[in-house]
């Protein structure tokens, strides 16, 4: 077969990838290889449970992995099955993920339910594929797929901000969304999307990351490598993950916490505990905590009372 035909029978375009090689094989074998020989060991990796890797997912969305791992694990061990989280109360699981700073705590909400729609809907059993999974309250596309290949091995191939930036350096893949689907479920192997999709991932994490460590982290696929042969490193421009300390959602995690400590607060008093430098008046006062308060109103965590010249919040 020729590289032309080995183009055309996995769905690339020629113009997709000018750099894809022809032995495509040798590119897989490579990058299996290196992930088996020495990867990053987080917990979910070593379970095909799909509850157990749901969650993980769910915490890691745009969370340091650092912070997931105790999180994640703590979580498991005072709700181990789905069955466990759906009879929780829909608060405590609220209340965790405020304690341990996650974020965004409708995403808890989200968990909560789709456990509920496993135990009601599917007998306790989660579905295999990422159209099915799809149906679980809050789970998109990606997580969908993420869940269907590490737990079932019945995934498509993962196409986030890492590999991305993987197929756009290695083989010059255009900055297209539909380019960088097509040429990814071209390179991945057929039934092994567990693997190869952990493998993919973590080659950009460790040796393809913002700054290149292409010697250092001995990427495999350097003899193939566009941006190797070039020089040219750029990479499509992708957010960076936000600082979490002092950002908008700490303090949103803050007020959580302290509102589950106290029946109910007025502004001054709870500006003054979750922030140094809270003043009423000033750039981190008043307004600015109202607008903390709205938007957890909004989600419908908080409760806020106006009494006569006072402004009272409580957990709903």
């Amino acid at each position: 077969m020729t590289d032309a035909d080995d183009v055309a029978g996995s769905g690339l375009a020629d113009g997709d990838a000018p750099s894809l090689p022809a032995d495509r094989e040798a590119v897989r074998d490579a990058l299996r290889e290196w992930y088996e020989a020495d990867h990053r060991e987080f917990p979910w990796r070593r379970t095909a449970d799909p509850y157990e890797i749901l969650v993980s997912e769910v915490m890691s969305q745009q969370t340091q992995l650092d912070r997931v791992v105790p999180a994640w694990e703590d979580f498991l061990e005072r709700w181990p099955t789905a069955a466990d989280l759906a009879a929780a109360d829909r608060s405590d699981v609220v209340a965790f993920w405020s304690d341990h700073s996650l974020g965004y705590n409708n995403r808890a909400t989200y968990l909560h339910e789709a456990a509920t729609q496993v135990e009601t809907e599917y007998g306790g059993a989660f579905p295999d594929s990422p159209e099915e999974l799809r149906e679980l309250m809050g789970v998109g596309p990606y997580t969908a797929n993420a869940v269907a290949s590490f737990a079932f091995n019945n995934g498509d191939a993962v196409v986030d901000t890492n590999v991305k930036r993987v197929l756009h350096r290695a083989f010059d893949v255009p900055d297209d969304d539909d380019a960088f689907e097509r040429v990814a479920s071209g390179l991945m192997p057929d039934g092994d999307s567990r693997l190869w999709n952990n493998a993919i991932m973590e080659l950009g994490g460790v040796a393809c990351g913002q700054t290149p460590r292409c010697d250092e982290a001995g990427c495999p696929w350097r003899e193939w490598c566009h941006a190797y042969r070039t020089g040219d490193f750029t990479a499509p421009d992708v957010p960076t993950q936000p600082s979490f300390e002092g950002s908008r959602r700490q303090f949103r995690g803050r007020v959580v916490r302290l509102l589950g400590e106290h029946d109910e607060m007025d502004l001054d008093a709870l500006g003054h505990r979750i922030r140094v430098d809270y003043t009423p008046d000033g750039e981190h006062g008043r307004e600015w905590l109202r607008g903390l308060l709205s938007d957890l109103a909004d989600d419908g965590l908080v409760r806020i009372e106006e009494r006569d010249d006072l402004t009272v919040a409580r957990l709903r």
